[in-house]
């Protein structure tokens, strides 16, 4: 019985990353936003949410430095060019916070 507590223990601390909240999940919940300035927002104020926001934004600050080293940019101008990108490529339900920094939510191409 003591390796079956320790077996299903281990098991689930190891599958404890796949019940970890993604971006997309997030994105498609509406739980955080892309924003103008290249870094995403939370929406919502849970702890899952803010730990998720906040990796995903180091990792962004870590690869705008370097492009912006590669390109002799600042990492602000290098920032804001993503976050023009990011914000233009948001999928339909999902929310930005535009210019006047309100959020809305992108709707759907009227393309078929």
């Amino acid at each position: 019985m003591k390796r079956i507590s320790v077996a299903l223990f281990f098991a689930l601390a190891m599958a404890q990353p796949a019940w970890a909240l993604t971006l997309d999940q997030a994105r498609q919940s509406g739980r955080v936003g892309e924003t103008l300035s290249g870094y995403l927002a939370a929406r919502a104020q849970d702890s899952e949410t803010q730990a998720l926001v906040q990796r995903i934004n180091a990792g962004r600050q870590q690869q705008y430095q370097r492009l912006a080293q590669q390109n002799n940019l600042t990492t602000a101008e290098v920032a804001s060019i993503a976050g023009q990108k990011l914000v233009s490529r948001a999928a339909a339900g999902e929310y930005v916070r535009g210019i006047n920094g309100q959020w809305l939510k992108k709707e759907g191409s009227a393309t078929p």
